[in-house]
């Protein structure tokens, strides 16, 4: 799915069951990329496979970046929570964070 000036922001499960958080203008090659081991340094080469678990699209490429940034600091917990559109709970983890940095 390649549409242009549009910048997806995806999660992976990787077979090891952790998650990457990407970005690419065209999910399809993306995956086939990972799957087929397209590059040996990436993260997913030896979790393969991966399955596609989330996607959001931007049209302003800055916001897609700030926003792969943003979940890659996330814990497995929270990415869970998004993914299941679980907004409550991604609330509450997001609370129990800031109580813990205090």
């Amino acid at each position: 799915m390649k549409i242009e000036n549009t910048y997806l922001i995806y999660i992976v499960e990787c077979k090891d069951w952790s998650y990457y958080v990407g970005i690419t203008n065209d999910l399809e090659r993306r995956l086939r990329e990972h799957n087929t081991g397209y590059d040996e340094s990436c993260y997913t080469y030896s979790r393969r496979p991966v399955e596609l678990k989330y996607f959001e699209a931007f049209t302003d490429v800055n916001q897609a970046i700030a926003r792969e940034k943003q979940i890659k600091g996330w814990s497995g917990k929270k990415k869970q929570a998004l993914i299941a559109q679980s907004f409550d709970k991604l609330k509450e983890l997001a609370k129990s964070k800031k109580n813990i940095q205090k």
